[in-house]
């Protein structure tokens, strides 16, 4: 029977070096992971402050629009009086003349109040001039029976 001793030198397992390369592999995998979920985080936050400066920027349009004077032109710039979300906000109106009589343009940029150059959305609306005193406006239908139903033939 010839039984041979085995070779120190043939065992298995991983080497010095091998482990080094996986660990090397691993790191840059775990590096290229962590980098896009920073990348996540940061787009997230930017969305947020993007949705909620254009809530702001539509609200304040829908101020300008609604109010019982004209706005005159030229800019308005201001902080929220009270915070939105947690954090304080700045505005600008910028209202300006357009090529057609009875319309306004207006332009709300809206950022944060300790970085108010750093503007995160632009909404722009045309404002119409206020309703005459007394005005009263059309109504567009009969009521519960329906107009359209009455005139149909039946």
């Amino acid at each position: 029977m010839n039984l041979r001793c085995p070779d120190i030198h043939a065992a298995s397992g991983f080497t010095l070096v091998e482990a080094l390369v996986a660990l090397v592999i691993v790191s840059l995998g775990m590096m290229a992971v962590y980098g896009q979920l920073n990348q996540y985080a940061m787009t997230s936050v930017y969305i947020e402050q993007k949705t909620l400066a254009s809530w702001i920027a539509t609200n304040k349009l829908t101020e300008l629009s609604v109010q019982s004077d004209w706005p005159e032109t030229g800019d308005v710039e201001d902080d929220l009086e009270q915070e939105y979300a947690g954090r304080q906000w700045h505005y600008r109106i910028e209202v300006s003349q357009t090529d057609v009589p009875n319309l306004r343009r207006a332009d709300v940029s809206v950022s944060l109040s300790d970085e108010p150059e750093r503007i995160i959305h632009t909404v722009s609306a045309l404002i119409e001039p206020p309703p005459p005193g007394g005005f009263v406006p059309l109504r567009w239908s009969s009521g519960a029976t329906g107009g359209a139903r009455a005139g149909a033939g039946g």
